[in-house]
């Protein structure tokens, strides 16, 4: 059996299949993200789950891929964790999110992005994954994420940017104040995490002019430094994954046109993409499939 993990910071999906490609179950854990996580909260979060527990000694191989595996100390120390529980798997495999993504959108060159808690974007040729920069995360990168969009949201508050009548919703949402806001983002951990929470006030209201206007602003702007940068991208369609993609579709349609792109797939559950891809391209075509 295959143990399947498409992990983020916030959240990580998890899928076993059996040798002939059915579903023993899916399950959810808290973000499993190893280069902001330490190892003791990593093994506690798996730990703690009873559907993965059950399965602890039942599972062949474990292919994780996720947000912060793209280093090789991160990943390694992930590897562990997961050996350590998975005691009868004959294979750990631990990959960046980024190759879940392209799994999950396409079998074809194409630029896939990561519209998630974090962003990123890469072409595929067909074969193999070219990045075009190095991603250096949410202080300075990851336009069009939830914490892009949390930051947004949080600046625009407290410079009284926000419309009054978003600016009371936004204050019976969360805590605001000043005290609160800045031990989460300098005293606690996964303060990327923290900020992507707010993110989701713009996706689960009614949309309006303002959450129109931010994040218009913030996929113009993904799109300037994270598509454009692949010459490839006026010859193959760009792909979008992650839940921040699926609800601003419009938007992305309307952020590429002026550059006379193709939009391909957009998937907002990488997982679902990712059990297709290892149905038809890897248990299918194992040896002495039962």
């Amino acid at each position: 059996m295959i143990l399947l993990t498409d992990g983020g910071s916030t959240k990580c999906d998890w899928i076993l299949l059996d040798n002939s490609g059915e579903i023993v179950f899916k399950t959810r854990t808290e973000g499993l993200n190893p280069a902001v996580f330490e190892k003791s909260l990593l093994e506690e979060r798996i730990q703690k789950n009873p559907e993965l527990s059950s399965y602890f000694a039942k599972v062949d191989e474990v292919h994780f891929y996720g947000a912060g595996c793209g280093t090789k100390k991160p990943a390694a120390m992930l590897k562990k964790v997961l050996e350590s529980f998975f005691i009868n798997a004959t294979k750990v495999i631990v990959k960046e999110d980024m190759v879940a993504a392209v799994y999950a959108a396409t079998t074809e060159p194409g630029i896939v992005c990561i519209l998630g808690t974090g962003s990123n974007s890469c072409y595929y040729d067909g074969d193999n994954i070219h990045m075009s920069v190095d991603s250096l995360g949410y202080i300075l990168m990851d336009e069009a994420s939830g914490n892009h969009f949390g930051k947004r949201l949080i600046r625009d508050y407290y410079y009284k940017r926000m419309p009054p009548e978003v600016a009371s919703d936004f204050e019976k949402r969360f805590d605001l104040s000043s005290d609160a806001i800045k031990e989460n983002l300098y005293k606690k951990d996964n303060p990327n995490t923290y900020l992507a929470s707010f993110a989701e006030f713009i996706f689960t209201s009614e949309r309006n002019g303002y959450f129109y206007k931010i994040v218009t602003e913030g996929i113009q702007e993904f799109v300037e430094n994270r598509v454009l940068c692949f010459p490839e991208a006026q010859n193959v369609p760009i792909h979008f994954i992650g839940s921040i993609a699926h609800f601003s579709e419009d938007i992305i349609r309307a952020a590429v046109w002026p550059y006379h792109l193709t939009v391909g797939n957009i998937v907002r559950r990488p997982i679902d993409g990712i059990i297709d891809y290892y149905r038809n391209e890897v248990i299918k075509k194992k040896p002495n499939k039962v």
